[in-house]
């Protein structure tokens, strides 16, 4: 099982602030290195999740992608938002995710597990990329109010600053989701996309930025 996640030295995503030629190249390059070209996901925040071989590159409207088929890359884009991958204990099949904030709090974790476990993969694991962090997570009441209507516990994973403002944390969120779907999930990461600038882009920091990549895929001998 591969998971590697790209920095902001090598963007990967067209509209969205990086070069259109300089994404190409860096495309192009993760080409050589990975064993197949992902079907770039156009993401809108929502919960659907479609397999990768319905996918049609930077045209399909979806936030995740699964596949069974050894070498297919799932991937996802992000500068903030969550990147979630899963896949099955025995390797037999992978996911990506987009969780933003709307789409975490609306079911995007829970529409990539079903979209495995109704095609019959069980035992699912999880690994989290780089977010934004709760040092950095800045929201309003409606968001807090979105996620207690979805059901989401929200005890110990947001504060109030001395200025009124919450803090909220994307990642205790996603954890305490993929635990309640009986998925494994690897370590907290220490990631902040907003904080480490030399690292990652941040929409939050910087508005018109790049974005990373967050990819996924089974060997063909697993």
């Amino acid at each position: 099982m591969n998971v590697p996640f790209s920095t902001n030295a090598e963007p990967a995503g067209l509209n969205s602030g990086d070069e259109a030629n300089l994404v190409e190249i860096n495309r192009h390059r993760l080409r050589d290195i990975i064993p197949s070209a992902p079907n770039w996901l156009r993401q809108c925040h929502g919960i659907r999740v479609l397999p990768a071989s319905e996918v049609e590159s930077d045209v399909s409207a979806a936030d995740g992608q699964w596949s069974d088929d050894a070498g297919a890359v799932c991937a996802v884009l992000s500068a903030d938002c969550l990147p979630v991958l899963l896949a099955a204990q025995n390797g037999s099949a992978v996911a990506a995710i987009h969780a933003g904030w709307r789409g975490l709090a609306d079911g995007v974790v829970d529409a990539g597990v079903a979209a495995l476990t109704d095609a019959g993969f069980e035992s699912l694991r999880a690994a989290l990329g780089p977010a934004i962090g709760p040092q950095h997570f800045e929201v309003g009441d409606e968001v807090l109010d979105q996620f207690a209507s979805g059901g989401h516990r929200l005890d110990g994973a947001w504060r109030r600053r001395m200025d009124g403002k919450a803090l909220l944390d994307l990642y205790l969120l996603a954890q305490r989701r993929l635990q309640a779907l009986g998925v494994q999930c690897g370590p907290r990461p220490e990631f902040c996309t907003y904080r480490d600038k030399d690292r990652f882009f941040s929409y939050r920091r910087d508005g018109v930025t790049g974005r990373q990549a967050g990819l996924i895929w089974r060997e063909a001998t697993e």
